[in-house]
């Protein structure tokens, strides 16, 4: 069930609701760039577990309306918004990569309201004291940080070339990954329907600009507006010791500084891998324990 929900400030989202109406609420915040159409357990999946799924466009993707200058810490306001909107008092928060942080915002911003909070691939706060934030990343997303880091205008100017030609044929932002994907990466992908799906994703997330995408990476290279440290839920950490685009040694330095942590590294996964596990996520969202089989750190 796709709906239009208005936030505070008069926004518009754009809110999926997948799964089983009366189920356990649980928000997915999709990676950068991304869209509510991202990867998600299959909705057979979803009734099984009974889990309501949320998922949204953030600022400046697909339909949603801007917010130009956001920090990572916004997330907590607009969660609260379409949980509100939808009659939700509590709920659990998985963010996949990019949509890591945001989930992590929830975390520290609505203790209140998270029950428990999962992220899987994600990145550790620019400012991380004791933590090469570059070290094992790719070169693409180094140079897009890079330029972040500069300055709005260049990472607009390239980000913005790039989805142009992205929503003329989305397979081409696969392809260009492609190039840096390891052997797990390209197992993954290797399924049609998850390219079909990742393909879609990108399509919407870029359909109307690339706002999205630079605000995102902006707010990475920003303050976030809370600190980890300060996080009182239970928070679950994935990784795959392979990844390249997030490193993981970046859920290495949130398990030191998040106080109620589990992490739970993968040493032959990589990025994509983070699409199959996303269920076994789920159920431990739901108070119950994953059949991970990884080491913890």
């Amino acid at each position: 069930m796709w709906k239009e929900v208005r936030t505070g400030d008069g926004r518009r989202l754009a809110v999926e609701i997948t799964g089983d109406p009366g189920g356990s609420p649980v928000f997915l915040l999709h990676g950068t760039p991304g869209s509510r159409l991202g990867p998600a357990p299959r909705p057979m999946m979803l009734y099984h577990q009974r889990v309501m799924l949320i998922t949204y466009d953030r600022p400046g993707y697909g339909p949603s309306d801007r917010l130009p200058g956001r920090p990572v810490a916004h997330v907590a306001a607009d969660v609260a918004a379409i949980a509100d909107a939808v009659g939700l008092e509590r709920f659990a928060v998985v963010g996949r990569s990019g949509g890591g942080p945001h989930a992590l915002a929830c975390a520290a911003l609505l203790p209140d309201r998270v029950t428990r909070v999962a992220v899987l691939v994600g990145l550790a706060p620019r400012d991380a004291v004791g933590l090469d934030w570059f070290a094992g990343m790719a070169a693409s997303n180094v140079n897009e940080y890079t330029k972040a880091l500069a300055g709005p205008d260049r990472l607009a100017a390239s980000l913005r070339r790039r989805s142009i030609a992205i929503r003329a044929d989305p397979v081409q932002l696969l392809a260009q990954l492609r190039r840096e994907l390891t052997e797990s990466d390209l197992r993954v992908i290797a399924d049609a329907g998850i390219r079909a799906m990742l393909v879609r994703n990108y399509r919407e997330a870029l359909r109307v600009s690339a706002d999205g995408w630079v605000d995102d990476a902006l707010s990475f290279c920003s303050p976030w507006g809370f600190s980890p440290d300060d996080i009182s839920v239970p928070v679950l950490l994935w990784h795959g010791e392979q990844d390249a685009f997030s490193p993981a040694s970046h859920s290495r330095w949130l398990a030191e500084h998040i106080p109620s942590v589990i992490a739970i590294l993968q040493p032959t996964a990589a990025h994509f891998a983070s699409l199959r596990v996303l269920p076994d996520i789920v159920t431990w969202l739901l108070g119950g324990r994953p059949a991970l089989t990884a080491e913890r750190c």
